[in-house]
């Protein structure tokens, strides 16, 4: 597990500033880059993350986990109240918990938790 825990750890820290540099990409489908390819990759670094913490967690457990605590996220974006304004105006609230609900990201999240749990399928196959 040990093993499992290193790799986790070297793979979130690939995977966070790709993750970041998505949000200040400006090249050609930045729209999409930043937004789709960015929740797709906040899926997968939950689920990293959850695995890096306890490698002993079953993959498909808690990818689908991430899917809905990320789903029930997105869902929450159509409730403004005053309070979460601000948080949600920070890089870090926006990147945490988005700003406007839209029904295209989902299909994103579903992908970002196959990938995460594809790569976790991998680090469990290290020797």
């Amino acid at each position: 597990m040990l093993k499992q825990r290193a790799a986790y750890l070297i793979l979130l820290t690939l995977l966070v500033p790709i993750g970041i540099g998505t949000k200040f990409y400006s090249g050609p489908g930045a729209d999409w880059v930043a937004n789709s390819v960015g929740g797709s990759l906040y899926v997968v670094f939950w689920i990293l993350l959850a695995l890096a913490v306890a490698p002993h967690l079953r993959a498909a457990t808690v990818s689908l986990t991430v899917l809905v605590v990320t789903c029930v996220l997105e869902v929450l974006q159509l409730w403004h109240p005053a309070w979460l304004a601000p948080i949600r105006g920070t890089f870090i609230g926006h990147a945490l918990l988005g700003n406007h609900f839209s029904w295209w990201d989902f299909p994103y999240y579903l992908a970002g938790a196959l990938l995460g749990f594809g790569i976790a399928a991998a680090v469990r196959r290290l020797p």
